[in-house]
């Protein structure tokens, strides 16, 4: 016996292109790409149509990146101005101590006896009114300032021969802003023009 193997179990075929072309496997079928004609499109409307298709994406792409893009440019400022701003509850609470300062040099008095001390306040609320500028924090302008609602509180009105109508006449409380936003406004009296 020998090892060959046996040529009579196959059946003769005279030429290899006689076998069946669609034999094709399943994962032959598979890659083939699927094209999307419609019926009755020329070559040229094909390529139109692909070419606005290819527009639209690139578009949309575009508007996406740019919308993304703005995105981030304002959660930055949205940072930017929660980090700036951060302390101004603080500030806030900060100013009564400033109050407090002012209020006992003006009831030290002139006296000699109290003149160190009322100095020495002096001394400490000027360098707390320099820390405070340091930081952005500022006083709001109001003696004789024309009344801004946005900067100024009106606490009352007073007729005055002096002082123009709408104009501040007095400042009860000093109004401070912290950069451009205003921590408290100045409360004021406000002038009502001259007497009737």
């Amino acid at each position: 016996m020998s090892n060959q193997p046996d040529d009579t179990s196959r059946p003769p075929v005279d030429n290899e292109t006689d076998a069946p072309v669609d034999d094709l496997s399943n994962d032959q079928q598979d890659d083939a790409p699927e094209v999307e004609v419609s019926v009755g499109e020329t070559r040229d409307e094909e390529m139109e149509r692909l070419r606005r298709t290819a527009d639209e994406a690139d578009k949309r792409v575009l508007q996406a990146q740019a919308e993304a893009e703005n995105f981030r440019k304002r959660m930055r400022r949205d940072l930017e101005d929660q980090l700036k701003y951060a302390a101004l509850p603080l500030v806030n609470d900060i100013l009564q101590v400033r109050d407090n300062l002012y209020r006992a040099i003006e009831a030290a008095g002139e006296g000699e006896a109290v003149a160190g001390l009322r100095d020495g306040v002096a001394m400490v609320a000027k360098q707390f009114d320099d820390t405070l500028a340091k930081y952005g924090v500022k006083e709001i302008p109001a003696a004789g300032e024309l009344f801004d609602p946005n900067y100024h509180e009106a606490i009352s009105q007073m007729p005055s021969e002096d002082v123009a109508k709408d104009f501040v006449v007095h400042v009860a409380v000093t109004g401070f802003q912290m950069h451009d936003r205003v921590v408290r406004p100045s409360q004021v009296v406000v002038s009502a023009g001259p007497p009737a």
